[in-house]
């Protein structure tokens, strides 16, 4: 019934890719979300929430609420930033960066089974095609 629809297919796969990350992320206390937000500002501190919506393609109130959470886990701090005074910079803490190797192993490990089911080739073609879509209807 909905083998060409994009919304359809690509929602069903998001599913299932949720409960994936979802297993592999559990044992740190976090959400796919909120590890994937956390592993950027690892990777990329200190930014502005603003920068941290953008990298992410996600809203600025939806960067809050997940950045409100990261706070509350002690996994992140605000301060005041020297770019933009209407915004705060956002920094890992210490607890944070002691979980970078094992939060990035175990996204990697999900990657890794992933490739091995699909074929690697495969995997980085559809990864591909998919930034690509997004690309594309963001114009």
């Amino acid at each position: 019934m909905f083998e060409q629809c994009l919304y359809f297919n690509t929602t069903s796969l998001a599913r299932q890719l949720e409960r994936e990350w979802t297993t592999a992320f559990k044992p740190f206390g976090l959400t796919p979300s909120q590890a994937f937000m956390l592993r950027v500002v690892l990777d990329k501190a200190p930014l502005l929430q603003s920068e941290l919506a953008l990298e992410m393609n996600i809203s600025r109130p939806t960067a809050t609420r997940g950045l409100d959470g990261l706070e509350k886990l002690g996994l992140i701090k605000r301060l005041a930033s020297e770019k933009d005074g209407r915004e705060q910079e956002i920094h890992p803490t210490k607890k944070a960066m002691d979980m970078k190797d094992a939060i990035n192993a175990a996204s990697g490990a999900v990657t890794k089974r992933l490739k091995k089911v699909l074929g690697t080739i495969h995997f980085e073609d559809v990864v591909g095609q998919l930034r690509g879509i997004s690309s594309a209807l963001k114009e």
